[in-house]
């Protein structure tokens, strides 16, 4: 079973590492955040240090592999290009929790994330480092763009697309074929009944665009 590593601590770091745990396909060897001190103890394992020491931690663990455990989408695109940048030979992992379920011909991207309970139906195309989140569902032929992520309780019609970066927040729900551009935010609760534009946040039954948003933005 190869040793890798999880990058970050918060509580959805928490939830990723029981994933690790409950799919049984990896080893982790510990967990690497700059903000906390090494030794420290997160869900019964260790931190092993910062980002900035993966080559020394890499060879010394024998890690073969990592999973980015941020849920903000901007900062977990920004990881992965940064370590993609320094350490070519750290590959990237999915993690895909065994009570979810997923059809067959889902094509799923390296570094995802995809929770207990949650549904992804025929035809879809799930990009990389997305986050699909407990009992979110995403019905046939949906797209979900790289660095995108649906909250808990998401439900989405079939024929769906969601853009880079962008987030829809929980319980939210997409009728069949709406698309969602990139960098947008899809408030908590809402029901979107037409198309949103990119860079924008939108929220409430129907949802509408309230204001504009830049990259990187907080939504969390």
């Amino acid at each position: 079973m190869d040793n890798i590593i999880i990058i970050g601590s918060s509580g959805h770091a928490k939830v990723v590492i029981d994933i690790v745990e409950q799919e049984g396909r990896y080893q982790i060897a510990g967990i690497v955040d700059p903000n906390r001190p090494i030794g420290e103890m997160q869900s019964g394992y260790p931190i092993l240090g910062r980002n900035t020491e993966l080559k020394q931690l890499i060879p010394y663990y024998h890690i073969r592999g990592a999973i980015i455990a941020i849920g903000d989408n901007f900062i977990r695109s920004q990881i992965a290009q940064r370590l993609s940048l320094l350490y070519p030979e750290l590959c990237f992992v999915s993690a895909i929790h065994p009570k979810s379920s997923v059809a067959g011909d889902v094509a799923i991207g390296i570094g995802t994330v995809i929770m207990s309970g949650a549904t992804i139906n025929p035809s879809c195309s799930i990009g990389q480092f997305c986050i699909v989140n407990s009992n979110a569902s995403i019905d046939h032929d949906s797209t979900m763009a790289d660095f995108s992520s649906v909250a808990p309780g998401v439900v989405t019609g079939g024929n769906c697309t969601i853009g880079t970066y962008t987030a829809i927040n929980i319980g939210a729900t997409l009728i069949h074929g709406i698309h969602i551009g990139e960098h947008s935010v899809i408030g908590s609760g809402s029901t979107v009944l037409t198309d949103i534009e990119s860079y924008t946040v939108a929220y409430g039954t129907p949802a509408k665009i309230v204001r504009e948003r830049k990259p990187g933005d907080k939504y969390l």
